[in-house]
C-alpha cells in the first residue's frame, strides 16, 4: 500500500470517529430541541450517524465515550515522535547555516521555511511526549539510534556543509535536505501505517503535506 492510500485510510477512520462523537445539545424547556440533542430527562445525548441506509442512533454521553475508538499511543507512535524530534533538530542545524553561506535566494528561503515549520513541530511533539511519556529504553521505541532514521546526514556530511560556501553550499544543502525530507516522509508513512494515536497521525500527515511541497521546490532549485 502506498503512502497516499495509507493517509486516506487513516483520515477516513478519523472522520468516522469524529462523526460518532457529534453532540447536539438543546434547552431543557424547549420541546423542539428534545429528540435532537436532549433526552426526555433533559440530559444531553449524542447522535451517532448510522451506516449507509441505516438510521442514526441516540447514545448517552457514557455510551458514546465507551464507543469511541481507543487511540492510546503504541510503540510506533512513540518511535515516530522520538525519532522525528531528532530528525527535525538536524534539519534546523542545517538550515541555520544557510543565511551566511548560501548564494541563492531560493535556498535561503527554503531554509527559512524549514525553520519556521519544524521549530514549532518540535515543540508540539515535545508537548505530546510530556502527556504520553515514552516507555523505558528497549521497550520498543528504538531510542535515538540515528541509523534507524532514514535521510539523516552523517557527521562528515554536516562538516562538509559547514565548510561549503556559495554555489557549493547551495548544491550540497539541496541534495542533503532533499534526502532528509524523503526520509521524513518514510518515517511519517510508517507512523500512519502502524501508529494508533490521533494526534500523532495528525502530526505525521502535516509532515507529509509540508515536506512533499518543499521537496518539489528543492528539486526545482537544483
Amino acid at each position: 500500500m502506498d503512502m497516499a492510500n495509507v493517509i486516506l485510510g487513516r483520515i477516513a477512520g478519523t472522520a468516522v470517529a469524529a462523526g460518532l462523537l457529534l453532540a447536539l445539545t438543546g434547552c431543557q424547556d424547549d420541546g423542539a430541541a428534545r429528540g435532537q440533542g436532549e433526552a426526555r430527562d433533559g440530559r444531553a445525548v449524542v447522535i451517532a450517524p448510522g451506516r449507509p441506509g441505516e438510521a442514526a442512533r441516540t447514545l448517552s454521553p457514557e455510551q458514546a465515550a465507551a464507543a469511541r475508538p481507543d487511540d492510546s499511543p503504541n510503540a510506533a507512535d512513540h518511535t515516530y515522535v522520538l525519532h522525528m524530534i531528532e530528525h527535525h533538530r538536524q534539519a534546523l542545524t542545517m538550515s541555520a547555516l544557510a543565511p551566511q553561506r548560501a548564494s541563492a535566494e531560493g535556498v535561503r528561503r527554503i531554509a527559512e521555511r524549514i525553520t519556521a515549520a519544524q521549530g514549532p513541530e518540535i515543540g508540539a511533539m515535545e508537548a505530546w511526549l510530556t502527556q504520553h511519556p515514552a516507555p523505558p529504553a528497549g521497550a520498543g521505541t528504538g531510542g535515538h539510534d540515528h541509523g534507524a532514521m532514514p535521510g539523516m546526514a552523517t557527521e562528515g556530511q554536516i562538516e562538509e556543509l559547514t565548510r561549503a560556501r556559495g554555489a557549493d553550499f547551495d548544491r550540497l544543502f539541496l541534495r542533503l535536505m532533499t534526502t532528509h525530507h524523503e526520509g521524513a516522509l518514510k518515517m511519517a508513512g510508517q507512523a500512519l501505517a502502524g501508529g494508533n494515536n490521533v494526534l500523532v497521525e495528525e502530526m505525521a500527515t502535516e509532515v507529509v503535506a509540508t515536506q512533499s511541497v518543499e521537496i518539489h521546490r528543492m528539486r526545482a532549485l537544483g
